[in-house]
Order: C-alpha cells, then structure tokens, then sequence
C-alpha cells in the first residue's frame, strides 16, 4: 500500500490506519526529515525480527534508531544525561540528528543483552511523530539505501514503493526524501563525538 500523507494538515485517519499495521508487526516505509526509513513497533518482536531481517543482519548486530514524538519520552528509555548535555540535545531536536544515548531497562528485554545504548531520533516531520504519538511508544527505523553507486540513498517514495511493494506492509508518501542522513552524534562518554557528519552540523 502507498499512501500519501501531507505534513501539514495531517489526516488522522491515514495515520492510525498505519499505526494499526504498527500493532499488527507490519513494517512501513515512512519519511522523516532527512531519508526514507524502514520502521515498526519496538515492542513488537516479530516485527523487530523481520525488520533485522530485512536488513540482513543479526538483531544483535542492529543499530536502529528509536523514533520519539518528543523529549519527555525519550526520559523514560535512558540512564539521566547530565545538564550540558541536555541542553544541546533539546537544542537540536526536533531536527536530522541521532542522539547516542544509555539505555535504561525500559528498553524491551530482547535488546537488553546485547543493547546498552541507542540511538535517539526526535524528526522535524509532523507526519511520522503524529504516528509515534497515536502508537503510544517508539518506532524503530533504520534507512532505506540505493543500490547503485551514485546515490546512497533513494529519495522518490514512488521508486520505493515499486522496488518494496512485496516486502513491506505500506509506504508512507510524505514527499521527496533528502539525500542525506541525519548527524550521529555519541553522547556516552564524557564529550559528544560525531560518528557522522549528516545533513545538518550540530549546534552546540
């Protein structure tokens, strides 16, 4: 299924029909402020499977990001930050920015093993934390690539979904992806170190 869902003016209906496949253990194709991203439930184990997956990869081995409608959330899922931190965060989010961060126990007990941290993502995009917060919990995203080498990401959700039509539960039509991905930015240890330069430089 390919749905267009319009950032503003967002069509509640739209967005609960997705958070339904959500419940289900579907995976959606959404967009956020930066790339296009494989999603599901974090709850949801067989979804978690299926999106790892999808990747090709062990779930042990995955480094999704979590996707929040907001910071207060994101609290309930990781060890307290301290105050300088906080502030740069709050600062850059919402925006195309990926927050490492330690992870309390509040995570579901099938990272605990191999999960001491993660990766936390707030986008400037109405649409998929509209769907976050309908959901009531996170959602799990990890980027959908190109193959060729021109291009490392694909950007037209139309080329998407024809590529990901039989392997995916539906594809969110947000409109034109970037073509690149949100800064990483490792907030674990005593300084923030950038383990990738993305779309947008941090401000500090």
């Amino acid at each position: 299924m390919l749905l267009k869902i319009y950032e503003k003016n967002t069509d509640i209906k739209k967005i609960r029909m997705i958070t339904d496949i959500f419940r289900n253990g579907g995976i959606v194709i959404i967009p956020t402020d930066s790339v296009y991203a494989f999603s599901c439930d974090m709850n949801n184990r067989k979804a978690v499977d299926k999106l790892a997956a999808l990747k090709g990869i062990k779930l042990k081995d995955a480094d999704f990001s979590f996707i929040f409608n907001d910071l207060s959330t994101v609290s309930e899922y990781i060890k307290p930050l301290n105050n300088h931190f906080f502030k740069i965060i709050k600062k850059n989010l919402p925006g195309p920015f990926t927050f490492i961060l330690n992870a309390n126990n509040n995570i579901p007990n099938f990272f605990r093993k191999s999960k001491k941290t993660i990766g936390v993502r707030i986008p400037d995009n109405n649409i998929v934390r509209m769907i976050v917060k309908e959901l009531g919990n996170p959602v799990l995203s990890t980027s959908v690539h190109a193959d060729d080498e021109v291009r490392e990401y694909m950007t037209d959700p139309s080329l998407i979904y024809e590529k990901y039509k039989n392997t995916v539960d539906a594809v969110i039509d947000g409109g034109y992806g970037k073509i690149e991905a949100s800064t990483v930015a490792d907030c674990t240890g005593d300084v923030i170190k950038i383990l990738r330069e993305g779309i947008e430089p941090l401000k500090y």
